[in-house]
């Protein structure tokens, strides 16, 4: 299972090369999001996956991601949602059927902190 993440990730690392810098912007951005969210105190929750790693819970992040770009707080970070749209576009044609996924409904900044990670893992794999 996580050698198919590996190739998975690996695969839109590759086509999304050229777009390493757009990788660091995400995760600035999201790091602004994050600072945002716990001075707003939100009671946002998102369905989160239990193992960030795990393949089966990629369409999870992605809709957790559409949730909080409904929420009015985060209208500012708009070109974030944009720029993790590209992303999502590269990884989507990769993606498998998916199986079953561990999720907890989590507050917002938890599910932020795994979309850093899985947006650093991408990121690392595309190198």
């Amino acid at each position: 299972m996580k050698t198919h993440l590996y190739l998975l990730l690996l695969a839109a690392g590759i086509s999304a090369a050229p777009q390493m810098s757009s990788m660091a912007e995400l995760l600035t951005l999201l790091q602004q999001m994050y600072e945002s969210m716990t001075k707003d105190i939100q009671n946002l929750r998102i369905e989160t996956p239990d193992n960030i790693h795990d393949v089966n819970c990629i369409n999870t992040i992605f809709e957790g991601t559409e949730q909080l770009k409904t929420n009015p707080a985060m209208k500012k970070f708009s070109v974030f949602f944009q720029k993790f749209e590209r992303l999502k576009q590269s990884l989507t044609p990769s993606l498998a059927k998916e199986g079953r996924c561990d999720t907890e409904r989590r507050n917002a900044t938890i599910f932020i902190e795994k979309l850093m990670t899985f947006i650093r893992k991408a990121s690392k794999n595309a190198r």
